[in-house]
């Protein structure tokens, strides 16, 4: 039988899937039907010490549907950092961890580049109850002229500076949430390892603009006419997020960098951070999603935008879904297959190698493959393109 505990940073969960923060964990209710419905843990939504600054608006999403169907496929979002006063959150910490001993609960938190500031929260936070922090330095949207969020996140040395004062506070784990709006992920991930904290999560969502209404010729979602760029997510951005998450699985864990795979299978380049936790997030609606991810290093996979669109109950489905594909493969333990995937990355230079190795043995499979930018033809572009498909 397929075991989906999990035990990592000093915390055991029931099964790897977690609310990622945003509305889904935005108040004790909701949080409190989350645990009810088998979430591994609970990510809330993240709060400040100064909630009187956040204004959300509505409408706030939009949403992209596949051609033809009701199938929703991107979501953007305008949505702000929780608007409700933070010593209501502290109550709610408190009754959460009362009613609910064993739900892992998270708290996900937010200020400016102060230092007193970011001592208070975590020390009044942790005061709570609450079993671990997630950093916000991810949120693309709203709060950008308080140097928050994203525009902190996209810094390595305000990481630094920012998790060295919160670790020197915190006495639980610490995760810091990174932001795809950066050419290179692992440089502030790296930044904040070094400063001490226990894991990294990403994605969080994309910079974007959903789209502009035909009629109205206005960017959607419209608010009296008027919009900002905001936040994608939904199951479009996965193949993004499975390309961030094994740039930081290589990186935390090993990889090959381009050279051979040792005859064990193993990564021939060893890891910088084996003992820390990495949270997948990005698209995961199914548990063969969740499964990819782990293939890649993640320890947990957070889902927001998959609740939002199918609800809570969509824990059991998650975990029914890994679980067939663990017993597929003959897996007992989510550590029996956690990065294994990640000895299959290489360079483009090591795949012309390979191939040439073996081009001998299967030449008549290859049959019809363009290999050569000058055998493409415009008559038979469509087939010839379908040939290289790997898998479909």
């Amino acid at each position: 039988m397929s075991i989906l505990e999990c035990t990592f940073d000093g915390l055991t969960l029931p099964n790897p899937f977690v609310i990622g923060s945003g509305p889904p964990g935005t108040n004790a209710k909701v949080i409190g039907k989350a645990f009810e419905e088998g979430w591994g843990a609970v990510i809330a939504k993240t709060i400040s010490l100064d909630s009187s600054k956040v204004i959300n608006v509505a409408p706030r999403y939009a949403r992209m549907r596949a051609a033809g169907s009701k199938e929703v496929i991107g979501w953007e979002n305008i949505e702000l950092i929780s608007d409700r006063p933070f010593a209501t959150w502290i109550d709610e910490f408190k009754q959460l961890k009362d009613k609910y001993p064993d739900g892992v609960l998270i708290a996900s938190v937010m200020e400016e580049c102060n230092k007193d500031a970011w001592v208070e929260i975590i020390e009044r936070t942790q005061e709570a109850g609450v079993d671990a922090f997630e950093l916000n330095f991810s949120c693309p949207h709203g709060l950008p002229e308080r140097k928050m969020g994203a525009a902190m996140g996209q810094d390595p040395e305000i990481i630094t500076e920012v998790c060295s004062w919160v670790n020197g506070a915190a006495k639980i784990p610490v995760w810091a949430k990174m932001t795809p709006n950066i050419t290179h992920i692992v440089d502030p991930a790296r930044a904040a390892l070094e400063a001490g904290c226990e894991g990294i999560a990403a994605i969080n969502t994309i910079l974007s603009v959903m789209g502009i209404d035909l009629e109205t010729l206005r960017p959607e979602p419209s608010v009296e006419g008027y919009s900002v760029p905001g936040g994608y997510s939904c199951k479009a951005v996965r193949p993004i997020a499975l390309r961030m998450v094994m740039e930081l699985g290589t990186m935390m864990y090993g990889g090959t960098s381009g050279k051979a795979i040792t005859e064990s299978g193993e990564p021939a380049v060893p890891g910088e951070f084996v003992d820390r936790s990495l949270s997948a997030i990005g698209g995961v609606e199914t548990g063969e999603d969740a499964a990819q991810f782990i293939l890649l290093g993640a320890h947990t996979v957070q889902v927001c935008t998959g609740v939002m669109v199918h609800g809570y109950k969509l824990a059991g489905e998650l975990c029914r879904g890994l679980e067939a594909f663990m017993a597929k493969h003959g897996f007992n333990s989510l550590e029996e297959f956690r990065g294994h995937s990640l000895r299959y990355f290489t360079t483009h230079a090591e795949l012309v190698r390979r191939q040439h190795e073996v081009k001998a043995r299967d030449k008549a499979e290859r049959a019809g493959m363009v290999t050569k930018d000058a055998a493409w033809e415009g008559d038979s572009f469509v087939e010839q393109s379908d040939r290289l498909v790997s898998n479909d």
